[in-house]
């Protein structure tokens, strides 16, 4: 059997990793979502299509993320949902929405397919900016005053941008023509949001709170990790750079933004993570205090063991059988 301080580890990573999956998968299709034209039919019909068969999916972490708190951190998973009540409320909302709309846009007669396509451009801000939100309120330990709640709107704000971003590479990616240039320019206009959204909150966050500012600036590894924010922002600079090129060769390296958009992702995941381990609810609670019995957790990461390559396989798998580009609905 694994002793507390190994399991504490494993599940504690189990769930950054679906935190972080989440946060790149669903992120472009929310990101879709919040681009989607509501005057032109035809290219929102392509751009659905381009999540159609994955959007689903997607979710399933934001599931198994919720799901690893419950079972292995239920002390911090309580905490968390208690101060983030209505937020979950509201991004829940969204995401109803956002189904609904999904699947009732393709049933529609013609005259009210625009409404639907309204309610899913709206359910997916709504849902993406709740997350921003809640995670600024994680960063500045669930206070209440007036400071916090206008960071977590900075944030709000900020995830927004970083979803239009992914969502928008993502359509570079998978779509042709003149869609596809106007993905590049959404990306380029995306990726200078996210760029300031990104300066803002790490000037911000250290400020406000000065146990990440030790973190940072007072740690003995300070030259180990301050090449991380460096890099971040020369891939938002390459990333812009590459966007130019693109506009007079669309043909040419359109994977390049996808991928560096996810980096960015992965980057600032981690600067979030380095901030505030070992804790689970910053400040207050460690996941190695927040850890449920030893005993049954052992038992359960035999599931686990099955449960997340299951997920992994298949998604690797669906993304396989449905890549390349995506084609308008005229086509079919």
């Amino acid at each position: 059997m694994l002793d507390a301080h190994s399991l504490s580890f494993i599940y504690a990573s189990l769930m950054a990793l679906a935190i972080l999956l989440y946060a790149i998968l669903d992120g472009y299709d929310l990101g879709v979502g919040i681009l989607l034209p509501t005057d032109d039919e035809a290219h929102a019909d392509t751009m659905i299509a381009s999540i159609g068969p994955f959007w689903d999916a997607n979710e399933t972490w934001l599931v198994l993320a919720v799901g690893l708190a419950l079972i292995a951190f239920p002390l911090a998973h309580s905490m968390i949902l208690q101060a983030l009540y209505l937020p979950v409320t509201v991004m829940l909302i969204g995401l109803i929405i956002r189904g609904v709309a999904f699947d009732f846009r393709a049933k529609a007669k013609t005259k009210r397919k625009s409404m639907w396509n309204k309610l899913f451009k709206i359910g997916s801000i709504i849902s993406a900016f709740m997350q921003g939100y809640m995670l600024g309120l994680y960063v500045m330990s669930f206070e209440t005053n007036v400071l916090a709640i206008t960071f977590a709107v900075l944030s709000g704000v900020g995830v927004v941008a970083a979803y239009a971003l992914i969502g928008a590479a993502w359509l570079i990616l998978k779509t042709e023509g003149k869609l596809q240039l106007d993905a590049i320019r959404w990306c380029q206009v995306s990726t200078r949001m996210a760029f300031f959204g990104v300066i803002a909150v790490s000037a911000v966050n250290p400020v406000i709170n000065h146990s990440v500012y030790e973190r940072w600036f007072t740690s003995d590894i300070f030259l180990l990790i301050l090449p991380i924010p460096v890099i971040c922002l020369a891939l938002f600079v390459l990333l812009d750079r590459i966007l130019g090129q693109l506009k007079s060769q669309p043909d040419v390296g359109v994977w390049l933004p996808f991928l560096i958009s996810s980096v960015i992702f992965v980057l600032c995941f981690f600067g979030i993570l380095y901030s505030f381990y070992p804790y689970v609810v910053p400040g207050k609670l460690t996941i190695f205090e927040a850890l449920a019995a030893p005993e049954s957790l052992n038992f359960l990461l035999y599931g686990v063991i099955v449960v997340v390559p299951t997920i992994l396989a298949y998604t690797a798998f669906s993304y396989r059988v449905f890549w390349g580009k995506v084609q308008p609905l005229s086509y079919y």
